[in-house]
């Protein structure tokens, strides 16, 4: 017994001395966790409106995401009216950040039009079928967005031309990438407007058709507008988590790849863990979910010797994915979902 507790001691004046156990490193990974979970955060807010309005889990948002941010990308670095040959009338403004910021919300616009299409096109007229058939559609909308904007950065990254590019600044010895403030800025304004939004007028109504689209109906709600907005709104979201998800911590080219459209399955978890229907589940659940995949794989390696060479360089990011079974099965509807019950 007493050599086994000198072994735990040493084991632990070990630990306390090592730089990779640091108070810095603590904060670095926190601020990485903190930063990817809000792009998880702002994505996952986009699947949440899409479901309260229409009660369809949109498997589309990865492709409405990386579309986004081809707009962008259409906008700032080929200068065009994005899907036209036409010149951008706003390419140059006469200043770097005032121009990115009117093309980026110029791009976002453009992502909820888009999703205005596809909610015409291909939600509103599968209206009064089974949920999964909707669900199954959006899986198939997720599957030609992507193959089309695979054509642009396949071979060649599209950049976007963030203004602040990979710079950064240091802080209580921890470098803080500019990308994490534009990200954590960006959660906010999402929030914050998404809070507010469901204070007004129709943002009552699309509270009262998510939870009850009859009834909704009956007191002369135009459901098929809620639905239409809903959409708008969740891909308009879709975009701005797109385009911050090409800088990091999640990507550090700055640009449009073939990965992008997989942030929104990385998301999923967040959303699942908070509750598909609520707006505070999004934000913590997101937050929740990027910091255990960067602690993950921050320091998992460091306690288990042999963990990366069972599973591999990528482990950390099915961390999310174990956190969110274990959660679900003490609490199916996550920590913040609306429970159903069902008397029989």
């Amino acid at each position: 017994m007493a050599s086994v507790s000198m072994a735990t001691v040493a084991l632990a004046a070990t630990i306390a001395q090592s730089s990779v156990f640091s108070f810095g490193t603590f904060l670095t990974a926190l601020t990485k966790g903190t930063a990817l979970g809000c792009v998880y955060a702002i994505i996952g807010l986009g699947f949440v409106l899409i479901f309260k309005g229409t009660q369809t889990l949109n498997f589309a948002q990865g492709a409405l995401a990386a579309v986004g941010a081809l707009f962008l990308s259409f906008l700032v670095a080929d200068k065009t009216i994005p899907l036209t040959w036409l010149p951008n009338p706003l390419g140059d403004l006469g200043g770097t950040w005032a121009t990115w910021l009117v093309n980026l919300v110029v791009a976002i616009l453009f992502g909820a039009v888009l999703g205005l299409v596809v909610e015409r096109l291909a939600i509103r007229p599968m209206v009064g079928e089974p949920l999964f058939s909707m669900a199954v559609i959006t899986l198939g909308v997720e599957i030609v967005l992507r193959t089309l904007a695979n054509d642009s950065f396949e071979v060649l990254a599209r950049p976007i031309n963030s203004p602040w590019g990979t710079s950064g600044f240091e802080l209580a010895d921890v470098f803080i990438n500019y990308s994490y403030i534009a990200i954590y800025v960006a959660a906010a304004i999402s929030f914050i407007g998404v809070a507010l939004f469901f204070k007004t007028r129709v943002g009552v109504a699309m509270r009262a058709v998510a939870f009850d689209q009859e009834a909704s109906m009956a007191q002369g709600i135009n459901v098929g507008r809620i639905f239409a907005l809903a959409w708008a709104l969740g891909a308009g979201l879709a975009a701005l988590g797109g385009i911050l998800s090409t800088q990091p911590p999640i990507q550090q080219a700055g640009a449009v790849v073939i990965s992008t459209p997989l942030v929104a399955f990385r998301a999923l978890p967040a959303i699942v863990l908070g509750g598909l229907d609520s707006v505070k589940g999004a934000l913590i659940g997101g937050i929740a979910i990027g910091c255990a995949e960067v602690f993950a794989g921050q320091y998992l390696p460091l306690l288990i010797d042999d963990w990366q060479s069972i599973l591999g360089p990528g482990f950390q990011e099915i961390v999310p994915y174990i956190v969110m079974l274990g959660i679900l099965l003490f609490r199916p509807y996550g920590l913040y979902g609306t429970e159903e019950i069902r008397r029989v």
